[in-house]
């Protein structure tokens, strides 16, 4: 990471209304109160003039539930843009592979990311993963990570976060609660 990337930013990943109609069938998840969290969480990093920045996930296939004009699509509320925050819309499971947001981070001067959001297994681990691999310091705050089954293969929801969790902190983050982001926050 350059020198000049001294400033912190919270990530928010996919949390559109798909993943609340998950959690109102009662699909197996872990973090079901993670909007909530992200939302304090983002509360924090604005009032700390830190930028939180918002990543959607976007299908162009006219049905399905990330097509813009899908019931899923749209950001929970708690993970709602503010004018002029950051979003960028990706069609691939790492926000790095289909967006330019290492170029926004680079340029604002972005070195360390505070990731959250959905889905633990997938978008979260494949975004992390470039992040890091593309020499920015990345903390996941687990409690604000939505995580849901993989019934097809029969493995829970604990299980995928779990092992998602692991791996992610034995080589390419840091692992956090949002008790210990807002404590630095409020000793910044």
């Amino acid at each position: 990471m350059a020198g000049d990337l001294m400033r912190e930013a919270m990530i928010i990943i996919d949390m559109q209304m798909d993943m609340q109609a998950r959690l109102d069938r009662g699909q197996d998840h872990v973090n079901g109160g993670a909007a909530g969290v992200i939302s304090v969480l983002a509360d924090r990093f604005r009032a700390a003039g830190k930028p939180v920045i918002h990543v959607r996930h976007r299908e162009d296939r006219p049905g399905s539930d990330f097509h813009p004009h899908s019931a899923g699509y749209p950001a929970m509320p708690g993970a709602v843009a503010l004018a002029g925050e950051a979003v960028f819309e990706k069609t691939t499971s790492s926000a790095f592979a289909s967006t330019q947001i290492e170029r926004h981070l680079r340029d604002e001067g972005i070195g360390h990311l505070y990731v959250t959001g959905a889905v633990a297994g997938f978008c979260v681990t494949s975004t992390v993963r470039s992040a890091a691999d593309s020499g920015f310091k990345v903390t996941v705050v687990r409690d604000a990570v939505l995580g849901f089954d993989l019934a097809m293969a029969g493995l829970t929801a604990r299980q995928i976060f779990d092992v998602s969790m692991g791996l992610l902190a034995a080589d390419f983050a840091e692992m956090v609660d949002a008790d210990e982001v807002k404590a630095r926050l409020a000793s910044a």
